[in-house]
């Protein structure tokens, strides 16, 4: 048996509509809370889209459940970000046309500074698709120059580099005292090659991609060690027409298996003890806040993962797991 307290996914994707519906409560089950990714259609920029679609993701998950809701990062006004203060835990910054829904992203990032100088004061977090415009294994390293410029230039703004997937992006928690990570579940147990060293597997492909093995090793030592690195599933559902399709859509739906999966390693790695910092201690420091009180159980058990839920493969479908949550 297994309790873990508080346990926190601070990076998903819940969706709008169906979907929503379909999918909330699978993270609602397994976690106290979740940062949820405001990159709808049209994209969450104002309070009152943060409001609306908070209210909806309370009702589709059918449980006690806490949201923690982002704006998508644009040119803010003081005024603006003053009445989101309260309704938000960040803003998130997309890359113009890096993922799913992100055209209307930043393309020219020096224009972000005013934003960034207005966040800083209000002490509002800044989250981060890292990843640049070049080759697509080189994304994330090209970026983090522009994480270390904006860390450097306001160094009370708390950044959080999003999934990252590099041993370079590790580095760099360590080179600047107010940049912090999210950890995926796929991205510490996957590589490249498992997505196409084979036959090409469209339900692993995500972005960013997975990487070599030595970055995975540099992500499996920060999830056990790293104060500033903690878990972000990065859970991301789409239907089987659009991931087994020509332009085969990004994404890995994890949220039914995060917490099995990741007990699961955390045991093989010896580890298992570390897994409550991992998945609730280290994000309740770095963003400074006292989630809602809740335990969740996972208890020795074998189950198979369904290889459908409505129209989404779930990562590890198909699978038998020895871990479970029940309670």
């Amino acid at each position: 048996m297994l309790t873990l307290h508080s346990p926190l996914d601070m990076h998903v994707h819940l969706r709008q509509g169906d979907m929503l519906s379909l999918v909330a409560p699978h993270t609602a089950r397994s976690f106290a809370a979740a940062v949820v990714m405001p990159n709808l259609t049209p994209p969450v920029t104002t309070t009152a889209q943060v409001r609306e679609y908070r209210q909806a993701i309370i009702q589709a998950a059918g449980q006690p459940f806490t949201p923690l809701m982002t704006l998508f990062f644009r040119e803010y006004s003081r005024a603006e970000l003053e009445e989101a203060r309260p309704h938000v835990i960040g803003v998130k910054l997309y890359p113009a046309g890096m993922t799913t829904n992100s055209e209307a992203g930043l393309a020219d990032m020096d224009r972000a500074a005013p934003t960034l100088e207005i966040m800083e004061d209000l002490g509002l977090p800044l989250l981060v698709h890292g990843e640049g415009c070049g080759f697509v294994m080189d994304r994330e390293a090209e970026f983090l120059p522009v994480v270390e410029r904006w860390a450097r230039a306001f160094p009370k703004l708390r950044i959080v580099l999003e999934h990252v997937t590099t041993a370079a992006g590790v580095a760099l928690l360590d080179r600047r005292d107010n940049v912090f990570a999210t950890v995926t579940l796929h991205h510490l147990l996957i590589t490249l090659d498992d997505v196409i060293g084979g036959l090409m597997r469209p339900h692993l492909f995500c972005k960013p991609v997975a990487k070599r093995p030595e970055d995975r090793a540099a992500l499996r030592e920060a999830a056990l060690n790293h104060p500033k690195a903690f878990f972000g599933s990065d859970t991301a559902p789409h239907p089987v027409s659009a991931k087994e399709a020509p332009g085969c859509a990004a994404g890995i739906f994890s949220a039914p298996v995060a917490l099995p999966a990741l007990a699961a390693l955390f045991e093989e790695l010896g580890a298992l003890d570390r897994l409550q910092a991992f998945v609730s201690d280290r994000a309740r420091a770095a963003y400074g806040f006292v989630p809602p009180d809740r335990e969740v159980v996972l208890e020795r058990r074998e189950w198979t993962v369904p290889e459908r839920l409505g129209p989404v493969v779930p990562y590890l479908g198909g699978q038998t797991l020895n871990w479970k949550v029940v309670g």
